[in-house]
């Protein structure tokens, strides 16, 4: 869900606050659990633990961070569905790159007239012709 552009002050909306920890291997890949919180900082328990999963996929671009969500009930059903979660993000990356690719490579660029003195028959401007020796 794209957040909505509005004009004026940013505010904070109170109703949807989480706390966030990152749990971290130093090899693999990032865990962010965001634990849902009150105002007051307590947690809520009326709206679900979220996970997110962190990776990063080496390009002949560079380094190309992959951010996904883990459908998951605790740390541990995270920490398991990691790997899923981090394959079905690269072939989601592979496959919109492969898009741009096919969109940039069709991508072709007409003049919106043709340039003065050309004849689409062939010559050069005012009838003449190549002559090679």
């Amino acid at each position: 869900m794209a957040p909505e552009m509005r004009t004026g002050e940013p505010r904070m909306d109170p109703t949807s606050l989480y706390r966030e920890d990152v749990i971290t291997d130093r090899r693999v890949g990032t865990l962010r659990v965001m634990t849902p919180i009150k105002t007051d900082g307590s947690p809520d328990p009326g709206r679900p633990v979220v996970y997110v999963g962190e990776a990063q996929l080496l390009t002949q671009a560079g380094l190309l961070p992959l951010v996904f969500e883990i459908d998951a009930t605790s740390l541990a059903d995270a920490i398991e569905k990691f790997a899923a979660g981090a394959t079905a993000a690269i072939e989601r990356t592979r496959r919109e790159l492969e898009e741009l690719r096919r969109e940039a490579a069709s991508q072709i660029v007409v003049p919106p007239t043709l340039p003065p003195g050309f004849d689409p028959k062939g010559g050069l401007p005012g009838g003449g012709k190549i002559h090679l020796r």
